[in-house]
C-alpha cells in the first residue's frame, strides 16, 4: 500500500489511511480545528490522487478506529455481506466513484454492493466527488422505510413537522402543530424537541400529538425527542408512542458522551417494537451531524466526514424509519461558512443513502455562523434534486426553542411544487381530504388551522 505521490515536484507522503482521508477531505473548519486538515490545496490534491489509488480493501483493513477498541467498528465490521464484499475488496476507490456514476450502474447494483461497504469507503468515495456528482449519484437510490406509513418512495418528499415551544405550554405547541399540518407539514413525523426531559412531560406531549392524530385520522407517526432512556420510560407508563429518537455519533466514545451503547439502542427498538404504537417494523429515529465527535474529544483523530459515515454504519443495524444529519447546528467551529454546510450536507446526503438508510436533512445555521436563509434554502433545493426523504418543518425556520435556523413550512410545499413531488401517499390523500390540498399544490386554506383547533380543543 503507497501513502505517497508527487505533485508539482514534491512528495507528499502520508502516515496512514487515516491521515490520507483527513487529508482529502475538502476544507472543513472542524478538520483544521483539530489539526489534521490539509495544509493548503496542493497538499489535498495529493491526499485525493492517493486516495483515489486505495482499495476497499486497504480501508477495511484500516478503520478509524481499531476493531478491538470500539464497538461501532464492530458492528460495521460485523454487518458486512462478506461475499459481496470479497466480490469488490479489489476496486480502487476511483473505479467505485467511476462505478456508481456510470449510467449503466442502475439502483438495484448499488443497493446491492451497499451491503458490502464500510463506512471508510463511503467517507472516502465522496471525497472523490464534487458538489453535483453527490447529487447525481444520490439521485439514484431510494431508501424506504416503513413505520406507520412508508417513507422515501419516488416522487415523494415528506416534513417533519418540529413544533417546539420555548416552555412546552400544551397551546403552544398545538398552535404550531396545526399551522404545520395545514401546509402539508408531518408527513415524515409529528417530532418535537422538549425543554424538560421527564417521562411526565414526555408523556404529555405525546398523548396530545396522539389525540391529534386520532381526532382527524392522520396517517403519520409521533415522536418526542427526549433522551432515549426517558422516552423507554414514557412508553412503560403507557405513553403512545410510534418512534425512539436518539442522537447518535460514530465512534463508541462519542456514543457514551450521548449516554447511550448499541444495547441500549437494541433494548429501545424491541421495547418499540413490543410496546409502542406503531405498526413497524422499522421504529427508530437518529439525528447525527459532522463535528459532534469532535465536540466531546470522540474523534479518535479522525476527520469530519469519515466519522459522520460510521454514523450510517452504525444506524443502519438497527432498521431505522428517520436518520437525518443537522448539517449546520453545531456552528462554525465545524462547518463555518454556509460553503461547508452546502458540501457537508451533499456528503451526509449521499453516504447515508450510500449505506442503506433512509436519509433526511435539517438544513440549518446558527446566527454565529456565515450562513443565512438563502443558503439554506440553496440547499435543501439542491438536496431535493438529489432525492433526500425529508426535511423539517418549524415556524417561519426559526426555532424559538433551540435557537437555530432552518426550513419553515412553505419550503417544503414549495419544493414539491417545483420538483412535481407529492407527501407520502396517505398524507397526501389526508391532506386533499381536509381542503389543505388541491390538484397537487395548497389551497386558500393553507396556513388556517383553526378548524383542526377549535375542534381538538374542545372535541
Amino acid at each position: 500500500m503507497t501513502l505517497k505521490t508527487m505533485l508539482f515536484g514534491r512528495v507528499y507522503g502520508f502516515a496512514s489511511v487515516k491521515e490520507v482521508l483527513a487529508k482529502a477531505n475538502e476544507e472543513k473548519s472542524g478538520d483544521r480545528l483539530a489539526g489534521i486538515a490539509a495544509e493548503d490545496a496542493r497538499e489535498r490534491v495529493a491526499a485525493k490522487i492517493v486516495l483515489a489509488n486505495l482499495t476497499l480493501r486497504d480501508l477495511r483493513e484500516n478503520p478509524a478506529v481499531p476493531y478491538e477498541d470500539d464497538e461501532v467498528t464492530r458492528i460495521i465490521q460485523d454487518d458486512l455481506n462478506e461475499r459481496i464484499y470479497a466480490s469488490i475488496a479489489g476496486w480502487t476507490v476511483s473505479e467505485l466513484r467511476e462505478w456508481l456514476l456510470d449510467e449503466a450502474t442502475t439502483e438495484a447494483d448499488i443497493r446491492r454492493i451497499s451491503r458490502g461497504l464500510t463506512a471508510e469507503m463511503a467517507a472516502a468515495v465522496a471525497k472523490l466527488m464534487g458538489n453535483l456528482d453527490l447529487i447525481t449519484a444520490a439521485a439514484k437510490i431510494h431508501i424506504t422505510a416503513h413505520c406507520n406509513t412508508t417513507i422515501g418512495l419516488p416522487g415523494t418528499l415528506s416534513c417533519r413537522l418540529q413544533p417546539n415551544h420555548t416552555t412546552d405550554d400544551p397551546d403552544g405547541i398545538l398552535a404550531s402543530l396545526v399551522e404545520g399540518l395545514s401546509f402539508g407539514a408531518g408527513d415524515a413525523v409529528l417530532g418535537l424537541n422538549p425543554v424538560t426531559d421527564s417521562s411526565q412531560r414526555l408523556g404529555e406531549i405525546l398523548r396530545r400529538f396522539d389525540e391529534v392524530r386520532n381526532r382527524w385520522e392522520i396517517p403519520t407517526q409521533i415522536c418526542v425527542l427526549g433522551h432515549v432512556t426517558t422516552q423507554m420510560e414514557s412508553i412503560r407508563q403507557g405513553a403512545p408512542a410510534d418512534l425512539i429518537f436518539q442522537s447518535i455519533a460514530g465512534s463508541q466514545k462519542g456514543n457514551e458522551a450521548f449516554g447511550i451503547t448499541a444495547a441500549l439502542l437494541e433494548e429501545a427498538r424491541l421495547q418499540a417494537l413490543r410496546d409502542g404504537t406503531a405498526t413497524g417494523p422499522n421504529v427508530m429515529y437518529f439525528e447525527t451531524g459532522q463535528g459532534s465527535e469532535l465536540s466531546s474529544e470522540a474523534h479518535h483523530g479522525a476527520d469530519q466526514v469519515t466519522m459522520e459515515a460510521r454514523c450510517y454504519g452504525f444506524a443502519r443495524h438497527f432498521s431505522p424509519f428517520l436518520v437525518n444529519t443537522v448539517v449546520g447546528f453545531i456552528g462554525p467551529e465545524y462547518l463555518y461558512d454556509a460553503k461547508q454546510v452546502t458540501r457537508a450536507g451533499l456528503e451526509d446526503h449521499f453516504m447515508g443513502k450510500l449505506l442503506g438508510v433512509p436519509m433526511g436533512c435539517d438544513a440549518c445555521y446558527t446566527n454565529h455562523m456565515k450562513a443565512d436563509q438563502n443558503d439554506i434554502e440553496n440547499l435543501a433545493t439542491l438536496l431535493t434534486a438529489a432525492g433526500c426523504n425529508y426535511f423539517m418543518g418549524i415556524p417561519h425556520g426559526d426555532d424559538v426553542m433551540l435557537n437555530y435556523q432552518t426550513t419553515g413550512y412553505r419550503e417544503t410545499a414549495t419544493l414539491r411544487t417545483l420538483f412535481g413531488k407529492t407527501a407520502i401517499a396517505p398524507f397526501q390523500a389526508w391532506l386533499e381530504r381536509m381542503g389543505f390540498v388541491e390538484n397537487g399544490r395548497l389551497t386558500a386554506k393553507a396556513g388556517d388551522g383553526s378548524v383542526l383547533l377549535g375542534e381538538v380543543r374542545h372535541g
